[in-house]
């Protein structure tokens, strides 16, 4: 209870009525705990949004090259029969569970994908090996006199 009496003390030292310096001290608490609470969902959000786009890290080059995959397609009305016959002519139907010929593709899943991207990042690695390695060959020989082309 003394401690009370300090509080509304201090607030007719700052100027307020009692009424007043507890009224205000009150909403300006109200008003941080609604800003820490707008901000703290911001950044949850941030941190766990199911949009690609609005996270702030930088998309992997695997990602990058794999966009297209990801593209809105625009589909003709099942209706219009000359609309989906030139759409699956032109191969609009390429990347889905059957092909435009009609070829059920079993080989485009995520797991063949991800493989196929490490054999082409492993043979990459490879070559730059060979050819650095080579290279270290090549100079060994002209530095001992052999003529190399």
């Amino acid at each position: 209870m003394a401690r009370f009496f300090k509080v509304r003390k201090f607030f007719r030292k700052l100027g307020f009525k009692t009424d007043d310096g507890m009224y205000h001290w009150k909403q300006m608490g109200k008003a941080m705990i609604y800003t820490y609470t707008l901000f703290g969902l911001a950044w949850l959000y941030n941190e766990t949004s199911p949009l690609g786009w609005f996270n702030i890290q930088a998309r992997p080059k695997e990602e990058k090259e794999m966009a297209h995959l990801y593209e809105r397609r625009r589909y003709p009305y099942p209706g219009d029969q000359e609309a989906v016959v030139e759409y699956i002519r032109s191969g609009g139907s390429l990347g889905t569970a059957i092909g435009p010929k009609g070829i059920i593709e079993g080989c485009k899943d995520a797991e063949n994908l991800q493989k196929q991207l490490q054999a082409k990042k492993f043979d990459q690695e490879a070559q730059k090996l060979w050819l650095r390695m080579r290279s270290e060959v090549i100079q060994e020989l002209q530095e001992k006199g052999f003529d190399v082309e």
